[in-house]
C-alpha cells in the first residue's frame, strides 16, 4: 500500500511539473511579442513611450477592478440581508455557496467594467487630463476647441460606461435575487403551511405579489404554473432553476426546482428588488439626460443646408428638442420612483414613449423649418452661422493669417530685370521627376539590386549659391537579392549613398547633370561631403538583419569585385540564447536560432522600414507618404512630415472623405539612416494637439530649437498640407457672407498639360525672389483660376525658410484685366505652328514627346511661364530634355535651352547668366554652349563628339552613338 501511495504521489508530482512547464511555455510564447517590442523600444531609448499604455491601463484598470468588485460584493451582501429580512423575516445564516456566488458575480462585474475602461478609454483619458487650450472658443457654447477635440470623447465614453454598468448591474441584481430565491427556506414545510401573509398576498398590493399561492405537499414540492413567455429573463431563470434543481427536506433550500420562473415567483422577484429597480431606473434616466446634454455639442459638426456646423434649424429646433429631452429625463427619474412605489409599471413607461414621440416630432419639425422657413430666406436666416463657418474653417486649416498682396502682372519686363533675378532664373526646374528617376536608375544604380525609388526636391548651398536640387537614396531592392537566408539577413544589409543633381541643369544630351554620383559618392560640391553613406534604414528595408556576425557584410561593388564591411553603429538588440529563441519565434525563422554565423556579440536589427518604424513608436500621428533624405555633416538622414488631425473642430468643413476638418504639420521626424535613431521635433508651438502629445510623451517630443542646424536647413513645408489648404482656400478665401453663399468668387486650382493629358496642377517648389523681397527663398506655389474659367486670379505660396517657415501668401491679380492662366498658355502652345509641326514630326519618327510641368514664375511685378519638353526615343527608355518653352506677354519662345528662349523674348544676352543647360564662362559644365567659346574650341568639341560616336558604333552602343551624333550636329551648326 505504501509503495502504491508513493507511486501515485510521484505520478501526481510529474503531472504537476509537466502542467507547470506547459503553463510557463504558453505564457512565454504569448508574451514574446510584448517582450521583443519592449527590447526594441529600450534600444531606441523610448521605454517610457512603450510602457505609457500599459501603465495607464493599469492605473485605470486595477483601481476600477478592485473598487467595483468590492462595492459589488458589498452590494450583493446587502441584497442578501435585505432579502432575508424582508422575505424570510429572519437574519441570513452563513451559506458558503451563496458567498462564493457573490464573489464570483462581483468579480465578473468588476472585470467587465475594468476591461471596458482600459481598452476604450485609456488614451482618451490621457488626452482629457493633459489637454491644451486652442485659445479659440466655439461661437455657440463658448467652449474652447480643446473641449471638443480632447475632452468630449472621454466624457461620452464615461457616460457609456455608466450606462453599461447600470444595465449589467440590473441584470445581475435580478439574477442574484433568483439565486437567493432558489435557496429559500419557508417557515414550516412539515406542517404544510405556505409563506403567504394573512391576507393571502405576499406584498399586500396589486402588481407585486397579490394572490401568491404556492402550495407545499408533504415532499416539499412546489406547484406553480410556468410563466412561459416572461421576456428576456426567462432563459436566465430557467438555467438558474435547473442549476438548483433537487429535492429538499425541512431546514434545507426550497424543494422542487429551486427558483421556477412562474408568474408568482417573478412577481416576488420584482417585488423584492423594487428598491434596486428604483435606483437603477433613476440613474438610467440621469445617464439618458446626460446623453442628450452631450449630444447638443455634436451639432457643431453637423451639416444642415449650406452651413457646416450648427445652422438656423439646429439652433432653433434640434437644440430645443435636446433640451426638452433633458427635462423629460428628469421627469423620467421621478416617474420611476413614483411608479415603483405605487406599483404602476405603465406609469414608468409613459416617459420613454413620450421621449420617442418628441424625438420624432423634433425630426419632423426640423425638416419643416429647414424647407419652409430657412430655404426660402436662406441667406438671411443662415448669415450669422455662415460667418461662424467661415471663421472656424479658416482657423482649422491655418488660413486665418494668409497675407494678401496685390500683384500687378505687368508686361514691362526688361533684359536687365531678367539678369537682376538670377537666383530665380537659375533655379527654374527644367528636369522632371519621372525622367530623372529613370536616368538615375539606368546610370547610377551600378548593380541590378540597387534602386532609386523616388526623387525628392530640396535645396543646398552649391559652391556658395542657394540651389534647388533633386536627390534620391540608393537602396537595395530586397526582391532582387537571392532568397537565401544568409544573403537577405547577414550579407546584403544596407543601401549605399545617394545621387544629386541640379533641377535646372541638363547635359548636352538633355540628361540631369550630376552633383553627387557613383559609389563611393563623388561630390563636385565643396559643401557636400558624404562620409557615412550606408543606408541601414530606409523605405525599402523590410527585412530584419543581424550584424556583428562571422559573416562580412557586402558594402558596395568595386569594379569586378566587392568591398565588405562591418556595422559600426549602435542599433540592434544583443542576441543571447533566450533572445535568439524569442526572435526566431517572432520572425518564424528556425535558421536564426541555429545559424553558426551568429555569435554572442551579434545583434538583430528589426523594424528597419522607416515608415513602419515611426508609426510603431507613435501611432497617433498621421505621416506623410513621401519621406525624403537629406545629408548633413557627412551623414544621411530621413525627414518625415507628421500631422496632427481631427474631425472634431467646431464649425469647420471637412476637406476629405475621412471627415478630417483640422490639420497641422506640427511634427518633423528625423531618422538616422545609419543608426535608426528616430527623433520627433515639434515645429508648431501653437498646435494644441501637438502640445498635448508632448505632455503625454515628454521623453518623445523635443522642441524645434533642439534640431541640429544642418538638418533644420532642409525642413520643407510639405505639399500634402499645402495642397489641402489650397483646396479649402478655393472657397474659404471669401469673407463676405453674401459672396460666400452665392459662390460668386469661387476659385479652382489651374489645370495644365502634363505628358499629353490635361491634369490638375500640383504644388511645386521654387527658389524665388518673391515680389518685394530682397533675398531668394524656398517656396511652394500653386496658381488659382476663377471657377470654370482659365484666366489667372492668384498665386498661392508657402514660405519655407527660417523665421518665415509656414507663412502663407496670396498674390492677388487685378480683376480689371485678364491675366492668362496656364491652360490659356497651353492653348497658345498648341496653336503655334512651329511647335505643332515638330511635335507631329517627333511622333511620326518613332519617338514620343511629352510636356513637363508648367511653372508660373513671378519676376518683379510680371509673370513668366516655363515648360520643358521631353523626347523619348524608341531605342532609349530615358526621356531627354529637347526644348524649353517660355511664354511672356502673348509671345512664345521655343528653344533648345532656357537661355536661348530668354534671349529671344528679352533680347540678346538676357540668358547669359543662366547656366541651366549651358556652359558657363568657367568651362564646360555638361550643358549646351556659352557664347564665349572660341571657334577653335567649338571645332575641338565637334571632333571629340565624332570620335566618341565612332567608338560607340564599334561597341554596338547605338544609344550613345545617337547622342554623340546629336552633339556633333550641334557644334557644326554653331560653326555655321
Amino acid at each position: 500500500m505504501e509503495e502504491q501511495k508513493k507511486k501515485k504521489k510521484r505520478r501526481f508530482g510529474i503531472k504537476g511539473i509537466l502542467i507547470a512547464i506547459i503553463v510557463i511555455l504558453i505564457l512565454f510564447f504569448s508574451l514574446i511579442g510584448f517582450i521583443t517590442d519592449y527590447m526594441w523600444f529600450k534600444e531606441l531609448g523610448y521605454v517610457s513611450v512603450f510602457l505609457k499604455q500599459l501603465f495607464t491601463q493599469l492605473k485605470i484598470g486595477i483601481p476600477v477592478l478592485i473598487i467595483v468588485t468590492l462595492l459589488s460584493y458589498i452590494y450583493f451582501k446587502r441584497l442578501k440581508i435585505n432579502y432575508y429580512e424582508k422575505i424570510e423575516q429572519r437574519r441570513p445564516e452563513p451559506n458558503r455557496k451563496v458567498n462564493i456566488i457573490s464573489w464570483v458575480m462581483a468579480g465578473i462585474f468588476g472585470i467587465v467594467v475594468a476591461y471596458f475602461a482600459v481598452t476604450r478609454m485609456w488614451f482618451d483619458f490621457l488626452q482629457f487630463s493633459n489637454s491644451t487650450d486652442f485659445n479659440a472658443s466655439d461661437p455657440l457654447f463658448k467652449m474652447d476647441a480643446s473641449f471638443y477635440v480632447m475632452k468630449l470623447d472621454f466624457i461620452k465614453e464615461l457616460n457609456t460606461l455608466f450606462l453599461i454598468v447600470l444595465i449589467v448591474l440590473l441584470a445581475m441584481t435580478l439574477i442574484y435575487y433568483a439565486v437567493l430565491m432558489g435557496y429559500k427556506q419557508p417557515k414550516s414545510f412539515t406542517q404544510g403551511t405556505d409563506s403567504r401573509n394573512n391576507d393571502g398576498s405576499y406584498f399586500g398590493d396589486d402588481d407585486f405579489g397579490s394572490d401568491y399561492r404556492s402550495e407545499y405537499n408533504s415532499g416539499g414540492q412546489t406547484n406553480g404554473q410556468n410563466f412561459g413567455h416572461f421576456g428576456k429573463f426567462q432563459g436566465v431563470f430557467d438555467n438558474i432553476g435547473k442549476k438548483f434543481n433537487g429535492q429538499y427536506t425541512q431546514g434545507q433550500p426550497r424543494g422542487g426546482n429551486g427558483f421556477s420562473p412562474n408568474k408568482e415567483s417573478i412577481r416576488e422577484l420584482l417585488g423584492v428588488a423594487s428598491k434596486q429597480i428604483i435606483i437603477v431606473g433613476v440613474l438610467l434616466f440621469l445617464m439618458l439626460g446626460i446623453h442628450f446634454f452631450l449630444k447638443q455639442y455634436e451639432l457643431l459638426h453637423a451639416h444642415t443646408g449650406v452651413v457646416y456646423g450648427a445652422g438656423y434649424t439646429d439652433v432653433h429646433v434640434t437644440l430645443l428638442v435636446y433640451r426638452i429631452l433633458m427635462g423629460m429625463s428628469v421627469l423620467g427619474m421621478i416617474s420611476v420612483i413614483v411608479g415603483v412605489k405605487k406599483h404602476r409599471i405603465r406609469f414608468i413607461a409613459v416617459i420613454p414613449v413620450a421621449m420617442i414621440v418628441v424625438s420624432l416630432l423634433g425630426t419632423g419639425a426640423g425638416m419643416l423649418v429647414q424647407n419652409f422657413v430657412v430655404s426660402p430666406d436662406e441667406i438671411s436666416k443662415e448669415s450669422k452661422y455662415l460667418k461662424r463657418n467661415i471663421e472656424c474653417t479658416q482657423q482649422a486649416y491655418g488660413l486665418s493669417d494668409v497675407k494678401i498682396k496685390n500683384f500687378g502682372a505687368n508686361t514691362d519686363l526688361t533684359s536687365q530685370d531678367i539678369k537682376n533675378n538670377d537666383p530665380t532664373i537659375s533655379n527654374i526646374r527644367i528636369n522632371d521627376y519621372s525622367p530623372t528617376e529613370k536616368f538615375y536608375n539606368q546610370t547610377q544604380s551600378i548593380r541590378q539590386y540597387y534602386e532609386f525609388r523616388s526623387i525628392d526636391v530640396d535645396r543646398y548651398m552649391v559652391n556658395g549659391d542657394y540651389t534647388q536640387t533633386f536627390l534620391s537614396p540608393r537602396e537595395i531592392d530586397e526582391e532582387k537579392i537571392s532568397e537565401t537566408w544568409l544573403n537577405r539577413h547577414l550579407k546584403y544589409t544596407h543601401g549605399y549613398g545617394l545621387t544629386m543633381s541640379k533641377v535646372d541643369k541638363v547635359t548636352s544630351s538633355g540628361q540631369p547633370d550630376m552633383l553627387v554620383k557613383n559609389i563611393p559618392p563623388e561630390s563636385s560640391v565643396k559643401e557636400i561631403d558624404i562620409t557615412r553613406p550606408e543606408i541601414y534604414f530606409g523605405e525599402q528595408t523590410n527585412e530584419y538583419i543581424i550584424v556583428d556576425t562571422n559573416e562580412d557584410e557586402f558594402d558596395y561593388p568595386d569594379g569586378d569585385s566587392n568591398k565588405y564591411t562591418r556595422y559600426e553603429g549602435s542599433a540592434g538588440i544583443k542576441l543571447n540564447f533566450l533572445t535568439k529563441l524569442m526572435f526566431a519565434v517572432r520572425e518564424r525563422s528556425f535558421k536564426l536560432l541555429v545559424s553558426s554565423n551568429i555569435k554572442s556579440k551579434s545583434r538583430i536589427i528589426v523594424n528597419r522600414n522607416i515608415d513602419e518604424r515611426v508609426r510603431k513608436i507613435m501611432p497617433y500621428l498621421e505621416y506623410d507618404d513621401d519621406p525624403y533624405m537629406c545629408t548633413a555633416n557627412g551623414k544621411l538622414y530621413w525627414i518625415i512630415d507628421a500631422y496632427t488631425t481631427t474631425d472634431k473642430y467646431p464649425y469647420s468643413e471637412p476637406f476629405d472623405e475621412t471627415g478630417t476638418n483640422y490639420i497641422r504639420n506640427s511634427v518633423k521626424v528625423v531618422v538616422d539612416a545609419y543608426n535608426g535613431d528616430a527623433t520627433y521635433y515639434i515645429v508648431d508651438n501653437y498646435d494644441a494637439i501637438a502640445k498635448t502629445f508632448q505632455k503625454i510623451y515628454p521623453k518623445l517630443f523635443k522642441d524645434a530649437d533642439q534640431m541640429p542646424d544642418g538638418i533644420k536647413e532642409h525642413i520643407r513645408y510639405p505639399n500634402k498640407i499645402f495642397d489641402a489648404q489650397s483646396k479649402v482656400y478655393r472657397r474659404y478665401h471669401m469673407n463676405d457672407v453674401k459672396v460666400f453663399y452665392q459662390n460668386e468668387d469661387m476659385w479652382d486650382i489651374s489645370n495644365e498639360i502634363y505628358g499629353t493629358k490635361e491634369v490638375e496642377m500640383e504644388p511645386h517648389y521654387f527658389i524665388l525672389n518673391l515680389p518685394g523681397e530682397k533675398k531668394e527663398e524656398f517656396v511652394n506655389s500653386i496658381p488659382f483660376t476663377p471657377k470654370d474659367k482659365k484666366n489667372l486670379t492668384g498665386l498661392f505660396m508657402a514660405r519655407n525658410d527660417g523665421d518665415k517657415y509656414g507663412e502663407l501668401v496670396l498674390y492677388k491679380l487685378p480683376k480689371s484685366r485678364v491675366t492668362y492662366g496656364p491652360m490659356q498658355i497651353e492653348a497658345q502652345i498648341d496653336q503655334n505652328t512651329e511647335i505643332s509641326k515638330e511635335f507631329s514630326l517627333w511622333n511620326s519618327a518613332g519617338s514620343e514627346y511629352s510636356r513637363g510641368n508648367m511653372f508660373v514664375i513671378p519676376i518683379e511685378d510680371s509673370l513668366l511661364y516655363v515648360e520643358p519638353v521631353y523626347l523619348e526615343a524608341t531605342n532609349s527608355s530615358i526621356p531627354e530634355v529637347k526644348r524649353v518653352i517660355v511664354a511672356y506677354n502673348d509671345q512664345i519662345a521655343y528653344k533648345p535651352t532656357l537661355a536661348e528662349a530668354l534671349d529671344e523674348l528679352f533680347g540678346e544676352g538676357s540668358g547669359d547668366k543662366y547656366s541651366g543647360g549651358d556652359l558657363d564662362k568657367k568651362g564646360d559644365s555638361g550643358g549646351g554652349e556659352s557664347k564665349s567659346l572660341s571657334q577653335s574650341e567649338i571645332i575641338k568639341k565637334a571632333q571629340d563628339a565624332y570620335d566618341d560616336a565612332q567608338d560607340a558604333m564599334k561597341d554596338g552602343d547605338w544609344a550613345e552613338y545617337g547622342k554623340q551624333m546629336d552633339e556633333l550636329e550641334k557644334y557644326l551648326k554653331k560653326l555655321k
